[in-house]
């Protein structure tokens, strides 16, 4: 079992930076890939980010490419998402989860234990 926490939210103006970040609990976080997802008001929750278990190899969402980085911490059992360059679109709740399986990045269907997750409100 895998628990996770999300923080960092907040509200920012357009052009702003936040860092979120997603403490773990659980033996299996340092052997898993991790992503990040978001929810917009009236969307569906769609991909963000991801990273695999060592922070070797990173996948981003074309909307976020070059302005997000994800990264992790194996050490302390969080991952981060550093978010820069930031614009009212970007206004969403986002999430962390584990990635269970599958053969895609992107697929929510692909990731098991979810946080609750933080909002993120970007105001232009």
């Amino acid at each position: 079992q895998v628990q996770l926490v999300e923080s960092g939210g907040g509200l920012v103006q357009a052009g702003g930076s936040l860092r979120l970040s997603c403490a773990a609990s659980g033996r299996t976080f340092s052997s898993s890939a991790m992503g990040w997802f978001r929810q917009g008001p009236g969307k569906e929750r769609g991909f963000v980010a991801a990273v695999n278990w060592n922070g070797a190899n990173t996948w981003y969402a074309n909307s976020v490419k070059g302005r997000f980085t994800i990264s992790r911490d194996n050490a302390n059992n969080t991952v981060y998402l550093q978010m820069n360059s930031l614009r009212p679109e970007d206004t969403a709740v986002y999430y962390c989860a584990v990635r269970s399986g599958g053969s895609t990045w992107y697929s929510v269907e692909n990731y098991a234990y979810w946080g609750q997750g933080t909002q993120v409100t970007v105001s232009s």
